[in-house]
């Protein structure tokens, strides 16, 4: 086999139709679109509607509600905290605070501030100041010697 004789396998490749070229090539003058209404007209967009019907999408019940101004958190486990302490990457001695957090990689950003969860352990004392926490996380750090401070988050 040489290059010039490959080709695709028998009925792999179809080829295309083309429409409105003439009464010869079977899709000549109206172009298979009939004859008059608004759909033998190019431009036309009838996306959803049912020929004077109730449509769909307002026959179906609305429900929920998304809040405009709502807050996104950062979430970080107390467990991540720990490992990252074990590899030197946050300091105990000094507070540790969102900005140290997202410096030492817990996190890419602080969005609309950082809020602590109870997930894994954490053995050693350490002082945060977060915009929030779980009850149980913050029971989790006092256990350990620690404290957990919560911000007044600005409304």
């Amino acid at each position: 086999m040489k290059l010039n004789e490959l080709r695709d396998n028998d009925g792999a490749a179809r080829k295309q139709k083309r429409v409105a070229r003439g009464p010869g090539s079977g899709k000549g003058k109206t172009a298979g679109r009939g004859i008059k209404g608004q759909k033998s007209r190019s431009g036309v967009a009838l996306g959803g509607y049912e020929g004077g019907q109730m449509p769909l999408y307002r026959r179906l019940p609305k429900r929920g509600f998304s809040k405009p101004n709502r807050k996104e958190f950062s979430v970080i486990n107390l467990g991540l905290i720990e490992k990252f302490i074990g590899l030197g990457k946050l300091d105990t001695k000094a507070e540790i605070t969102e900005d140290a957090l997202v410096a030492a990689g817990l996190t890419s950003t602080k969005r609309d501030g950082i809020r602590i969860l109870a997930k894994g352990e954490i053995k050693t004392a350490v002082t945060l100041n977060v915009t929030g926490a779980s009850a149980a996380a913050i029971e989790a750090v006092k256990a350990a010697g620690g404290t957990l401070t919560v911000a007044a988050a600005a409304e």
